[in-house]
């Protein structure tokens, strides 16, 4: 895996190696052999400049895997020269690096004159003269060597040298790529993958004998905003270079960011215009003689999607017909999802065995066809995810990440890996130490996008790295789906967001049709589940009842009041049970925000008011409804005083005080839509079922406007916004807007970030519809949806989500950027 992870990670290993440093023409020929890296610098002030400017470098400096080795190499800050000097890296006992640095002889190379905290020796080394400086605590070494200076930090280093005294031999493949380097770039840099585990912080392997190339080189160019390096990976036929396997091929246009979605960490695509080739290079790779499977014969690319820390394997091909007659033909089982059929398959290991190395560690369990390309999962949710985001046309490749690298990069590759910050964060804790993995994941990288790209030759890949800002989107709102995860069972209740007071992010709580309540995270993990005897009615309030931030989840079921901590655990005493069911929604009334709340259950023409220690409080009076109470109770606050209101089943509005005595007397009957009643204009409002608006003030007066509404009409209000869904017409502040025909359900309203957002969902063809408060739809939407939604800011960063039932048994977040 070594080969995979340094083509993803190598981005961020040169960023964090490349400090201010000074050094190197052929000067190769003074180092000792096999050096870590080299670093041929040609213009030394602007190597410094470049560095010292990236926004990028100056965030990554202060690795601690990397800031010993900078730390000695900033010893070097006295060197001043205008022409060209080598720096090497060597591993001086494990893990600690040393360096040596080649320039050409110069009396003012290295001036540390004016340096007050300086000492300066002479050492003597069989018969060798050298120089010890003491700055600032770094030992630097020097000696002359016919026309060149030699400087290291390492006096074991210097003492080889003296002992090799003639000039060593020059790795071949190094001195070719060395002498090929740009002279118009301040540096380029010169690895070698083989042996180099330590240095690039990769975890250990057990295939150190197939390295990703031979020396690779890199020329260097850097402003505020990107990091660049271009240049070639040697792969000498010799060798048996993960390279190589695609060796005789050409590269093709990468498909892969087409079918990832919007909201993918990571994209590495492969490609190759002949699979039998491709197969005849793997063989020798592999060091197995093995008949190519015309299976793959039209596969012409492999690509791995990275989503929530998983991954997805693509196949695309140019002629599907043959592979998916032979997936048909193995299936166990299919469904089908928004118009694509997935498959589940018996033989997990198909493609793993068919395009290792370039897939491991993958089980096939499902596939779909898109197009012209196969895609493989692990688990049904994430081939879900890919079809939503496909059908709504919000892939990857629309992505800022993807567009900015695309501006850098050539049209074709032969192996593509482009990355965000939260897919590095995902391969660096896969493949890299622990060490090197917490600097990453301390260093605040979410402006950033990562690439890295192959474009093979006759004998050798034209390599291009970039690290750069994300340039920002001057387009249109994109809606793409985060993720859809499948319930055991059907959903029961909508889903909906809760606040996780560790984190202060949001997550999902959502009842499944047996009765179990799911706790999902904000990338799709279940949390817990708790099973309860009965369905939640109505939504889930969140409660600080011991008044410490910790907040709880209050509701009830049919027959139960239930008050659940943040692990699914019951607060006692807060179970009490209540023969005979039928009970309505939880009413929590915080009459003054001092979390003293009020919780009311409603059973029939029964009313029980609990206080913070589930005891009845005895100070209300409003035991007992005249009829059965229909919904929720609701609690108004109107210039500091307290309104309670109860909707009865013999169409009488009761408007309450505190105490449970009228505040409000209502003479007139209203036959009650299905809707809850609002306030609006500071007044309480509710609909009837022909229509009619009926509106009472702070002092009882009643006034009535029809507005010719069907029965099963949708309400919401807010105190200045008023919204009607009747029949496919849906109308925000008096602007109709004409939907498809359809089954709609109510209409909800959400106030975020000082804007309105007016959600609707047709329940008949699956539609989500969100529109702004001037009846305006939200860009790309509609989306796939079959409920009513929820909508916040899940993970705080000003960009929202929005989440529902997708089908019968799962759910589906969408980000809305």
């Amino acid at each position: 895996m070594r080969l995979k992870v340094l083509f993803c990670l190598l981005p961020i290993f040169i960023a964090s190696c490349t400090k201010e440093v000074t050094t190197k023409d052929s000067l190769l020929e003074h180092l000792p052999p096999n050096p870590a890296l080299v670093l041929k610098i040609t213009n030394l002030t602007n190597f410094k400049s470049e560095l010292k400017n990236n926004s990028f470098l100056t965030i990554v400096e202060g690795f601690s895997n990397t800031k010993e080795v900078l730390d000695k190499i900033n010893a070097l800050d006295y060197l001043s020269t205008d022409q060209t000097c080598v720096l090497a890296l060597y591993e001086v006992g494990k893990n600690n690096f040393d360096y040596i640095l080649v320039a050409k002889n110069d009396s003012g190379l290295f001036n540390v004159d004016s340096v007050d905290n300086k000492k300066v020796e002479t050492l003597t080394y069989q018969q060798t003269n050298l120089t010890k400086y003491t700055v600032d605590n770094q030992e630097v070494f020097s000696m002359r060597k016919n026309n060149a200076i030699l400087m290291s930090s390492s006096m074991i280093l210097m003492e080889n040298i003296v002992r090799l005294s003639n000039n060593t031999p020059v790795d071949p493949n190094l001195e070719r790529l060395y002498g090929a380097s740009a002279l118009d770039k301040s540096a380029t840099f010169f690895i070698n993958p083989i042996g180099n585990a330590s240095l690039l912080s990769l975890k250990e392997e057990n295939d150190k004998s197939k390295p990703f190339s031979s020396w690779i080189s890199l020329d260097f160019s850097a402003n505020s905003d990107e990091v660049n390096l271009n240049g070639v990976a040697m792969a000498p036929d010799s060798t048996k270079n993960f390279i190589n396997l695609f060796k005789g091929t050409s590269p093709l246009t990468n498909k892969t960011p087409l079918y990832a979605p919007l909201s993918a960490q990571a994209i590495l695509s492969y490609t190759f215009d002949d699979y039998q080739v491709f197969a005849e290079n793997q063989n020798t790779y592999l060091d197995r003689v093995k008949k190519s499977d015309s299976l793959f014969n039209t596969v012409e690319e492999v690509g791995l999607i990275y989503m929530n820390n998983k991954k997805v394997v693509l196949l695309k091909s140019y002629g599907t017909e043959s592979l998916y007659d032979y997936l048909d033909s193995r299936k166990t089982a299919s469904q089908t999802y928004q118009g694509s059929e997935i498959l589940e398959l018996q033989d997990e290991k198909l493609v793993e065995m068919g395009f290792t190395p370039l897939v491991k560690n993958f089980e096939s369990n499902y596939c779909t066809l898109l197009e012209n390309s196969f895609i493989f999962s692990q688990d049904k949710e994430a081939l879900q995810t890919i079809i939503s985001s496909h059908k709504s046309s919000s892939s990857f490749d629309n992505d800022q990440v993807f567009q900015t690298a695309k501006a850098s990069l050539a049209s074709e590759s032969s192996m593509l890996f482009v990355s965000n910050a939260s897919g590095i964060d995902f391969f660096t804790e896969q493949h890299l130490s622990k060490e090197a993995f917490e600097n990453i994941k301390d260093k605040d990288i979410k402006e950033q996008v990562f690439a890295s790209q192959i474009v093979m030759d006759n004998g050798f890949g034209h390599f291009n790295i970039l690290v750069s800002k994300i340039k920002k989107n001057q387009e249109s709102s994109t809606v793409s789906p985060l993720f859809t995860l499948e319930l055991n069972t059907d959903l029961a209740t909508d889903p909906q967001f809760v606040k996780n007071h560790r984190t202060k992010e949001q997550e999902i709580v959502v009842q499944d049709q047996n009765n179990v309540l799911y706790l999902i995270s904000a990338n799709g993990k279940v949390l817990w589940t708790k099973q309860l005897e009965g369905r939640i009615q109505g939504n889930i309030q969140q409660v600080d009842i011991y008044k410490n931030g910790k907040l709880q989840m209050a509701f009830c079921t049919n027959d139960q009041f239930l008050v659940l901590d943040r692990n699914g655990e019951e607060v006692p005493p807060f179970k009490i049970d209540f023969e005979g069911g039928n009970l309505n929604p939880l009413a929590v009334f915080d009459y003054d925000g001092s979390r003293n709340y009020r919780f009311v259950v409603t059973q029939g023409r029964k009313v029980y008011m609990y206080n913070n220690q589930a005891k009845i409080v005895n100070g209300f009076t409003f035991k007992e409804a005249t009829s059965n109470i229909l919904d929720a109770p609701k609690h108004f606050r109107i210039s500091n005083k307290d309104y309670l209101v109860f909707k009865q089943d013999n169409s009488t509005l009761r408007i309450l005080h505190r105490v449970g005595s009228d505040r409000i007397k209502v003479s007139e009957k209203i036959d009650f839509s299905n809707n809850e009643v609002f306030l609006y204009k500071n007044k309480f409002s509710v609909t009837n079922k022909k229509g009619v608006l009926h509106q009472i003030d702070t002092n009882g007066k009643l006034t009535a406007t029809n507005f010719n509404l069907n029965p099963d009409h949708g309400f919401y209000a807010t105190s200045n916004t008023l919204v009607f869904m009747d029949d496919n017409i849906l109308s925000i502040r008096g602007k109709k807007v004409e939907l498809e025909l359809g089954v709609y359900s109510k209409p909800k309203i959400f106030y975020i970030y000082d804007k309105i957002y007016v959600g609707v969902t047709d329940l008949q063809n699956y539609q989500v519809y969100l529109f702004d408060s001037q009846a305006e739809p939200i860009p790309n939407f509609p989306v796939f949806g079959s409920s009513i939604i929820d909508i916040t800011d899940m993970d705080n960063d000003r960009k929202l989500e929005l989440v529902a039932k997708d089908q019968d048994n799962s759910l589906i977040v969408y980000k809305i950027n």
